[in-house]
């Protein structure tokens, strides 16, 4: 699934295309992803001008001179494709913007969403309540953290995968600012020393943002809206590499968790 890093790619992406212009077209091909188009998204966005552009967690944020805001979600093989040579069998929603340039959100397993909210309730927007804070913003501090685990017993690796606790991260990025910071996934968050949530504060911040300068990481179906493919995974230091060097020179390993695979190297990180 695209995680943090691939959506805000994304995004910027779409930018430098949609920045400014007018929506002449807007077309459904099918009714519906993992839940319904908004019935009537045709109405509201054709005409409409592009005004500002934003993430919040996993979901991207298309906004107009209509006060409308677009926001979709890629899911698990979602990505947009810009002036396609032609509109494939996936490509379930088209723009079309006054310049003729075109954009398809093509989506193979249709897990992803669109939806359309007014800007001043994008606060309430349902999977927006209960967010916690973004982890590239001002508010995700040492503090913060070490207020929001006090006491809990929950591996370290989960409350970061919480959204209620830091909004828009991944399994991918979890395990690799942990391997940057030290600790173990599985030690209990409570028990973590303001001193080392200081630390993790960093190399989230630090893995995000280097993932995001190499435009993500490529995973089955996700590429950028321009057809490139992200290559922060040549650069990581723990997932996808069981039984490699970390560059303590022990082994890393992996531990199936919950469908999930935790990479870790048992020398380093305690």
């Amino acid at each position: 699934m695209p995680e943090l890093p691939e959506v805000e790619t994304t995004v910027r992406g779409l930018q430098p295309v949609l920045d400014g212009r007018r929506l002449v077209r807007v077309e459904t091909r099918r009714a519906d992803l993992r839940r319904a188009f908004p019935i009537d998204l045709r109405q509201r966005l054709t005409g409409a001008r592009v005004t500002g552009f934003g993430r919040r967690a996993k979901y991207g944020l298309i906004e107009t001179d209509r006060d409308d805001v677009m926001i979709f979600h890629l899911g698990m093989s979602g990505r947009w494709r810009i002036d396609p040579s032609e509109i494939g069998t996936h490509d379930h929603l088209i723009l079309e913007t006054d310049e003729g340039r075109i954009l398809a959100l093509c989506d193979p397993r249709r897990f992803g969403s669109v939806d359309l909210v007014r800007q001043e309730s994008l606060g309430d927007f349902p999977a927006f309540r209960t967010l916690g804070p973004e982890p590239l913003g001002a508010d995700f501090t040492a503090a913060y953290l070490a207020k929001a685990i006090a006491g809990r017993l929950a591996p370290i690796k989960a409350l970061l995968l919480d959204q209620k606790v830091v909004a828009g991260l991944g399994n991918i990025y979890v395990c690799e600012a942990l391997n940057m910071a030290g600790i173990e996934p599985a030690r209990a968050g409570g028990e973590i020393a303001k001193a080392r949530l200081a630390k993790l504060v960093a190399a989230i911040r630090d893995v995000l943002a280097s993932a995001i300068a190499a435009g993500g990481s490529t995973l089955r179906d996700y590429a950028r809206p321009d057809g490139e493919l992200g290559y922060f995974s040549k650069q990581w230091r723990v997932y996808g590499r069981e039984g490699e060097s970390c560059h303590c020179g022990a082994m890393i390993e992996r531990r199936p968790e919950g469908g999930r695979s935790t990479f870790f190297c048992p020398k380093c990180q305690r």
